[in-house]
């Protein structure tokens, strides 16, 4: 399992457009994607999942991602986090 943690930088924090990002990036993968912000946690290729969470300008979230291709999942997802959010 590979994970990293990101601070979300954008004002509307993870609205529906960046977790629509998201949910297209993780679906790319066989690896399970999970987010997860405090106590929450969510699959990532599930846009409601994500949007449930809450996340604000300047939560701290957690990506993990497990599977066969975690490695390259877990590069471009957080290449995705780094450029958009």
């Amino acid at each position: 399992m590979q994970s990293f943690m990101y601070t979300i930088k954008v004002p509307v924090g993870l609205h529906a457009r960046h977790a629509g990002l998201i949910v297209k990036e993780a679906k790319l993968y066989q690896s399970a994607v999970t987010v997860s912000c405090g106590e929450k946690s969510a699959d990532a290729r599930h846009l409601m999942g994500l949007m449930m969470l809450g996340v604000r300008q300047g939560d701290l979230v957690q990506v993990s991602v497990e599977g066969v291709d975690e490695d390259l999942a877990a590069l471009k997802m957080k290449a995705l986090f780094f450029k958009h959010f």
